[in-house]
């Protein structure tokens, strides 16, 4: 294994160390709070909980709220929260996208129907807030009602936007800060104010969260291009087969040709590889330096994020959150 493949892992392991026993907690309330009236629910919840997710966001909250304490009841709670609400997310968008895996696996729409996995993406979202609910905190729910309108407004623009060529770098940012950094966000300042953090070190941990998820979501399209589908776990190339123009390829499309510009829109028109092929789709991305120039950019927000964890005392948990930034940004998966 190469070297700074190794590292990453090692990283990886460092950070999901410091909370293990707390996600153990989380996986056990996460268990608890997915069993629904209605065998659906269950059953769909307890299949999406079993898919190999890496719960970074429950992780990012309880490594927070460690800047200050030592994770509370409800901290545990709140780490729940966030990966219920990311489930649901996932639900919806699969249904949204017509998306046939998920993790290596079939996606929940493909197993148990559109019209079912919507109901049970809702009644996760609904879940969600009822474990926060009972903590009687409205700052919580304040911010998460916040978070979940802008969430939607992100798939509204993005269901807007499918099929366009012509979308900005503006446009493409706009998208990822609505539909990934705004949970990233959530996530750092829920454990912060788990942890009893002062509003500064709040607003210091969501705009770390913020730059954090920017750079997920950035490294994230480009694995729609240059990983391999088994490694990915979902078929690669499938933004553009689903009409999106994410950073990567707006940034080549700023100085291709019209001859380029004409592949991409047969993708864009087919919704699918017919005409053109995934590897001609690539050659454009590696020779206008779409792939080089996003990671690029990637790699600015993460710098933003390490930079703003200096004002926090040199800790584990702020080594570990160090360690996130390292791991976001040159991941394989």
């Amino acid at each position: 294994m190469p070297a700074g493949k190794l590292g990453l892992a090692l990283t990886a392991r460092e950070l999901t160390a410091l909370v293990a026993d707390d996600l153990k907690q989380v996986e056990s309330v996460l268990r608890l709070e997915s069993i629904g009236s209605v065998e659906a629910v269950s059953s769909i919840a307890r299949y999406l909980q079993g898919n190999g997710g890496k719960r970074l966001r429950p992780i990012l909250l309880l490594v927070s709220c460690r800047l200050f304490r030592d994770p509370t009841p409800e901290a545990i709670q709140l780490a729940a929260v966030a990966e219920l609400i990311h489930t649901a997310t996932l639900v919806h968008d699969d249904v949204i996208d017509e998306a046939k895996t998920r993790r290596g696996k079939s996606s929940a729409n493909v197993v148990w129907g559109n019209q079912t996995s919507v109901l049970a993406g809702d009644w996760l979202y609904m879940q969600a807030f009822q474990i926060a609910l009972r903590l009687r905190r409205f700052d919580i729910l304040d911010l998460l009602i916040t978070l979940t309108q802008r969430m939607v407004d992100g798939e509204l623009l993005q269901l807007e936007r499918l099929g366009r060529i012509g979308i900005s770098e503006a446009d493409a940012l706009e998208l990822i800060d609505h539909k990934t950094a705004s949970l990233f966000a959530a996530c750092t300042r829920l454990g912060g104010i788990a942890g009893g953090a002062g509003e500064v070190e709040l607003a210091v941990l969501s705009d770390f969260g913020w730059n954090l998820g920017m750079a997920f979501q950035i490294a994230d399209d480009i694995l729609d291009f240059t990983a391999r589908e088994s490694v990915l776990g979902k078929p690669v190339g499938n933004d553009l087969r689903e009409g999106k123009v994410t950073l990567p390829l707006c940034y080549a499309l700023d100085s291709a040709t019209e001859e380029e510009r004409g592949l991409v829109d047969a993708v864009l028109a087919d919704r699918a590889y017919q005409r053109v092929t995934f590897d001609q789709i690539k050659s454009v991305l590696v020779r206008r330096g779409g792939i080089e120039r996003a990671r690029l950019r990637a790699r600015e927000f993460t710098a933003k994020a390490r930079g703003l964890l200096e004002q926090f005392p040199d800790t584990p948990a702020r080594a570990a959150l160090m360690a996130a930034t390292d791991l976001v940004a040159d991941r394989d998966r």
